[in-house]
């Protein structure tokens, strides 16, 4: 068995680590890797049926949350049925040969770059940064042009896929780097008692405690917050969308959670329900 999962990015991405991490280890089989140019795209890959399935970066414990991520789950019908958290560990890697000291030039997303600014600027501060669309895609020009005293900041994947060495590894300024990726795929079946984890969009009642209100609810049901993001209502001055992912131990408590706001809210969509990552 297997599956067409969708990544923004390249092979070699950590998009496609995240695929494979969670469906080897969660469905036992090696997905087939669709690979798409944004984040928009991967619901027109799955709209257009050529993926069953994506994966979705949400948030990253340096960056915080990519923004317009939050308004295409609203936008889009498909339910989040999983998570995955990668430790980020990027590394600096060339043609086969290269030394450090013969590296002028390092392309690479913006993101990478910021997460390894320290140890350009302390190690070998004579190397230009370029921004480029994906670390993958920077690590595939090189091995495909032949590209040399330019270097690449990216996965250890991506550089065993496209044959260069890596020449330092684990730069990041931050050992504890995660980023949380969401799972996309309508076709996973997740029993109710292994449910553990919602991700709730809702908006409020403008006016004073309304928010205070449903999470002290949320409190007296045992219900764990673990993020609350709030973005502003196009139209609607002063107004906004609440994002919430919220975490619990039995299915029930969480359902008795929401009948018990919903009166208070003026609009709820479940985003997903499913198996919070260890």
């Amino acid at each position: 068995m297997s599956k067409r999962v969708a990544i923004q990015g390249h092979y070699g991405s950590f998009h496609e680590q995240a695929a494979q991490m969670f469906y080897i280890t969660r469905c036992g089989f090696v997905p087939e890797i669709i690979e798409c140019p944004n984040f928009a795209s991967l619901y027109e890959a799955i709209g257009e049926g050529r993926a069953d399935a994506a994966v979705m970066a949400i948030e990253n414990t340096i960056s915080g949350g990519l923004i317009p991520n939050f308004e295409l789950l609203r936008d889009h019908s498909q339910k989040v049925k999983g998570e995955v958290y990668l430790a980020i560990h990027q590394n600096l890697m060339a043609l086969p040969g290269q030394k450090l000291e013969d590296i002028r030039e390092v392309r690479t997303h913006y993101m990478a770059i910021n997460q390894t600014r320290k140890y350009f600027e302390t190690v070998c501060p004579w190397i230009n940064l370029v921004e480029s669309e994906d670390t993958a895609k920077s690590a595939i020009d090189i091995a495909r042009d032949g590209l040399k005293e330019i270097g690449a900041v990216g996965s250890v994947m991506a550089a065993e896929q496209n044959g260069l060495e890596i020449l330092a590894p684990e730069i990041e300024t931050y050992r504890d780097n995660f980023t949380r990726f969401l799972i996309l795929d309508d076709s996973l079946t997740i029993p109710e008692n292994e449910i553990n984890k919602a991700s709730l969009c809702f908006t409020l009642p403008h006016k004073p405690g309304s928010l205070a209100h449903i999470l002290a609810i949320m409190s007296f049901y045992e219900i764990n917050l673990t993020r609350i993001q709030s973005l502003p209502i196009p139209g609607r001055k002063w107004q906004y969308f609440f994002y919430v992912d919220i975490k619990f131990e039995e299915y029930g408590r969480y359902r008795q959670t929401l009948d018990a706001i919903r009166p208070l809210l003026e609009d709820i969509r479940i985003l997903g329900e499913y198996v919070a990552a260890l």
